[in-house]
């Protein structure tokens, strides 16, 4: 029996292993029909590749580029469909890849806005005109890509009014030369654009970095005044964004594995320096790691508050038979937290609640986490007091002492103490929720490894670190957990 059982076992990982590893070979566009094809989601490689689904071809969508392209390096898939100078700029970094000769598809890119916002588009519009007529434009462009890299940087004029106030600017910095970081700053062809227009029309310039799908949902909100991520004008978008003129033409390529340029990656000491040492890239995990703790205590605390009232009042009508208004709005809040996943809620109240509001981003997460924490915290609560034996209020009852009293004095320490376990459990689980957090461009510990993953092309140590720094905070919250349990049982003798 043991030795079927490992075999069985044996069996499982071999094909767990071997599953999801592409071997078809990609040499020109009619190889796309059978391939496993790579693309960054809401991209306009997406879009074209989709057609490719029904002549049999696989399509795999990814958060990022970077993502992607480490698929192609693991030999998850077979190619990446994605625009050309990014392309350009992966192939320049990561070991063993090439560009296709021939072009996947042409396109054109344009700055984005939110449907019948004819004000700002007509002023971005002019702005664009006068920077191509006076060679702006390609200036900015001259410095970033071909031979003169580096020689035409933009400078915004010193006597520029800003009194108009601020322009947000959502975008992805994962596609260099067009947006990407330095440092904390991010930069690029679009950045710069951006910023020449803001100098034409008299407005600070607000660069917010966010997932490449999450855009558009931006723009449409209100909560970016308009979008620049190498954005392609399709018929499809402009159905939902309106779209500037366009400032410069590409085109989607097709990246494959080289397998006579695999370089030596080089060592772990190596390869650590360089994804946390160069250019201090440790910053963005200890940024991360700083947001997440922040928002998972202060959510915690909200949620604790929010579940301890719900559970004292759906308690109290379960036992007195009060309290039906409260019961019923208490048990919709449940049923609707519970029903519905974490990620959605956030992008709710980010996108939907205040799409319209400037606000401080870890303010929406601690209400988002704390909201969702504190369905389930009531429910721990509501357990640890109905556990407590009927007897023990008949026993307060007849000492002469109120439902309030016994509540506060009685029920609750003991079904604190019965609680405690499942209460810190809530807050692991809080805690590594707090990773979808970059869905609405906050940097928290999982997006700040993700930053450097999507500079450095590595996935390995970044993702083994953030792993480590969850795991040490975890086994120390554990630790204390129990010290306190320790001590609870210490005080009962």
């Amino acid at each position: 029996m043991k030795k079927l059982v490992a075999l069985a076992l044996g069996t499982v990982m071999a094909v767990s292993m071997t599953a999801g590893v592409s071997a078809a070979t990609v040499e020109s566009k009619d190889d796309l029909k059978n391939a496993t094809i790579g693309v960054q989601l809401g991209t306009t490689g997406d879009i074209e590749a989709s057609e490719y689904e029904a002549d049999g071809a696989t399509v795999k969508r990814y958060s990022k580029g970077s993502e992607a392209i480490q698929a192609l390096m693991a030999g998850q898939i077979d190619c990446v469909i994605i625009d050309s100078q990014p392309a350009q700029k992966f192939v320049e970094s990561a070991d063993g890849l090439k560009i296709l000769d021939e072009p996947f598809v042409e396109e054109e890119y344009a700055i984005c806005l939110k449907k019948g916002n004819d004000e700002l588009l007509d002023k971005i519009n002019g702005a664009l005109k006068e920077l191509k007529e006076d060679g702006t434009v390609d200036d900015i462009m001259n410095n970033y890509i071909g031979d003169n890299i580096g020689e035409t940087p933009y400078e915004s004029p010193e006597d520029v009014d800003r009194s108009n106030g601020t322009l947000v600017m959502a975008t992805n910095a994962e596609f260099e030369p067009y947006e990407y970081r330095e440092g904390d700053e991010v930069v690029g062809i679009d950045a710069d654009i951006a910023q020449a227009i803001c100098d034409k029309l008299g407005y600070e310039l607000e660069i917010d970095d966010m997932e490449f799908d999450a855009i558009l949902a931006a723009v449409q909100s209100g909560k970016a005044d308009f979008g620049a991520a190498g954005m392609t004008v399709t018929a499809e978008r402009l159905k939902n964004i309106d779209f500037s003129d366009t400032y410069t033409t590409s085109k989607q390529v097709v990246i494959v594995r080289d397998n006579n340029a695999i370089k030596n990656s080089g060592n772990v000491v190596e390869k650590f320096k360089n994804d946390f040492l160069t250019d201090n890239r440790y910053q963005f995990v200890l940024t991360g790691l700083k947001n997440t703790v922040l928002i998972a205590f202060c959510a915690a605390l909200m949620g604790i508050v929010i579940g301890f009232v719900v559970a004292v009042i759906r308690s109290t009508h379960d036992k007195t038979g009060t309290l039906k208004i409260g019961n019923f709005i208490c048990n919709l809040y449940l049923t609707i937290i519970r029903g519905t996943p974490t990620m959605v809620q956030l992008l709710i109240i980010y996108y939907v609640i205040f799409g319209s509001v400037s606000i401080n981003k870890i303010l929406v997460a601690i209400l988002a986490f704390g909201i969702n924490s504190g369905a389930y915290v009531a429910e721990i609560f509501r357990s640890g007091i109905m556990s407590i034996d009927n007897g023990q209020f008949e026993a307060a009852s007849s000492l002469g002492l109120s439902y309030k009293k016994t509540f506060i004095y009685v029920i609750l320490p003991q079904a604190f103490k019965n609680v405690l376990p499942a209460l810190a459990n809530e807050f692991i689980v809080l805690l590594k929720e707090t990773s979808i957090s970059g869905y609405i461009g906050l940097t928290d510990l999982t997006r700040g490894g993700d930053i450097i993953r999507s500079i450095t092309y590595d996935a390995m140590l970044p993702l083994l670190v953030v792993a480590l720094v969850y795991l040490v905070m975890v086994v120390i919250l554990s630790a204390l957990v129990k010290k306190l349990e320790r001590r609870l049982r210490s005080n009962e003798r």
